[in-house]
């Protein structure tokens, strides 16, 4: 009766895609072993192998296509064969043991790489980690390199990850904190601050809004991302994605908290302005007048990706008048052949780019260069010749494709390279006072954005003056002795006087 109480009790977990109750660990070695099975569906990569003990029956069980089975030799079968006469929990090495008293944990140890041992008459089991560990090297990451700095970065794996930013923080307060996202598969997904420099309500909101998501599966970052912003409607990103720890531990000792998942490379940072996402580790690698410099650089051109397609359409089809004379005819013999407006012109070009973009990324590491060399100069030059596009057009999207590499964070590329359409139409509808327009929308929805509570726009749509020693332009390091006051940090002195030696 206890077989088929169980069982009914397995077949509703199986319709609900939940554990409806406990099921208790029976005193038969084999009802145990069948229960499991049950749970796991009879699954064929489901292995048992007997083991002889001096006073009772064991076995083993485990998930051969998941688990290491050298491990498996090395932890839990040699010293039982080496203490035989005495077997006991305490021959087993200390590597996380757990103890068991329901079959659905048993059966959620099986499913992440745990080995259990199930021995007769117990009303317990014991589970060890034996997952098999496929790691990547750690590399510098392909879309986030830098001149001077540390050349590593994330992995696949988020303990090895945690390891990398306690290398960078060997601090006490460094606090990770370990959830378990997805109704039907869980994720491990880890959140890391400094409990000292954080602030506890910031911390609060994060735990709060992790543990509302519901869904079958969390694979990614990106999943997290759209439960937790502030505004999934927005274009603009409201969390900084990196690969590189470095960069996440400069944030964390500014009072920021990251988000890292099992199963991927990338790491959230929050909460985060406009102006993080043009801030490089080169900036702080370098003198703090060439740092500047590149930012400075970086905002530019974010404007120029934006409006340049923009203006193209505006000067062609309303303001001639603001071109040099000896500009006019040239142009003007340029684009005279064209059958079809700017506007028009200006999409198929910039439609073709991103055409060659994302060829480039999914085709093989050694073609992809090949299709930007065909793309930029066999097609450019052929449809130039063939007058469907103008060879200012072609200038002009060149210098926006290549503006648009230069920001150094790919989600902020992705918006700017889709806020350039919208622009493009207004500009060929009204001119400059299309594009004036279009900018003050932007500009006035950047306003009402948040992140994690901190204005998007901070520290200049709160007036913070002694924030922007690290915004359009970088000041000395040893000038920087405050905190930013965006993410509202609980400590907000960051150093002393540095240079008091000059001084003395």
């Amino acid at each position: 009766m206890v077989l088929f109480s169980n069982k009914n009790k397995i077949q509703k977990k199986q319709a609900t895609g939940k554990d409806s109750s406990s099921i208790p660990i029976s005193p038969s070695l084999d009802n145990n072993i069948r229960i499991v099975k049950q749970l796991l569906n009879e699954s064929d990569d489901l292995k048992e192998q007997d083991i002889q003990l001096p006073s009772k029956q064991a076995k083993l069980l485990y998930i051969e296509t998941i688990t290491d089975t050298s491990v498996i030799q090395e932890q839990i079968l040699s010293p039982i064969q080496h203490h035989s006469d005495h077997a006991s929990v305490d021959i087993f090495p200390s590597r996380e043991m757990n103890k068991r008293t329901d079959l659905h944990e048993v059966a959620s140890d099986l499913l992440h790489g745990r080995t259990a041992l199930i021995l007769e008459n117990e009303r317990f089991i014991y589970t060890f980690d034996t997952k098999s560990q496929y790691l990547r090297s750690i590399e510098e990451p392909n879309n986030e390199k830098v001149i001077r700095g540390a050349h590593y970065g994330f992995i696949e794996n988020v303990n090895v990850n945690i390891n990398l930013i306690r290398s960078r923080i060997a601090n006490k307060n460094l606090v990770i904190k370990n959830f378990m996202i997805g109704d039907e598969v869980k994720t491990k997904v880890s959140i890391v601050f400094m409990k000292n420099i954080v602030n506890p309500k910031l911390v609060s909101e994060v735990e709060t809004r992790l543990q509302s998501i519901h869904m079958d599966i969390v694979t990614s970052p990106g999943y997290i991302e759209e439960f937790i912003e502030d505004s999934p409607f927005s274009p603009f990103p409201q969390m900084l994605t990196t690969q590189r720890p470095d960069r996440v531990a400069y944030n964390l000792m500014e009072g920021r908290v990251a988000i890292l998942s099992e199963g991927s490379p990338n790491a959230l940072i929050l909460p985060i302005t406009f102006f993080g996402f043009f801030q490089s580790p080169d900036d702080y690698n370098s003198r703090w007048y060439v740092g500047s410099f590149y930012r400075l650089l970086r905002f530019i051109s974010f404007v120029m990706a934006i409006t340049l397609p923009a203006i193209y359409i505006s000067i062609v089809a309303f303001h001639f008048e603001v071109l040099p004379t000896k500009m006019l005819k040239p142009i003007k013999e340029s684009i005279e052949l064209i059958p079809y407006p700017p506007l028009i012109e200006a999409t198929i070009m910039e439609l073709t780019i991103e055409l060659i973009r994302e060829a480039g990324v999914r085709l093989p590491s050694s073609i992809g260069p090949v299709i930007g060399i065909v793309g930029g100069l066999v097609i450019g030059q052929a449809a130039v010749e063939a007058h469907l596009v103008s060879n200012i057009m072609v200038i002009i999207v060149a210098i926006t494709a290549i503006a648009s590499f230069v920001v150094p964070s790919n989600e902020m590329v992705t918006t700017l390279r889709l806020l350039r359409f919208p622009l493009m139409i207004v500009a060929a509808s009204f001119g400059f006072l299309g594009i004036i327009l279009g900018l003050t929308v932007m500009l006035m929805h950047m306003c009402t954005l948040q992140s994690f509570g901190t204005p998007y726009l901070a520290p200049i749509s709160v007036g913070r003056w002694t924030d922007f020693k690290d915004t359009w332009i970088r000041v000395p390091i040893w000038k920087m002795n405050r905190r930013p006051k965006d993410p509202q940090p609980q400590q907000l002195d960051r150093e002393s006087d540095s240079r008091r030696w000059k001084k003395e």
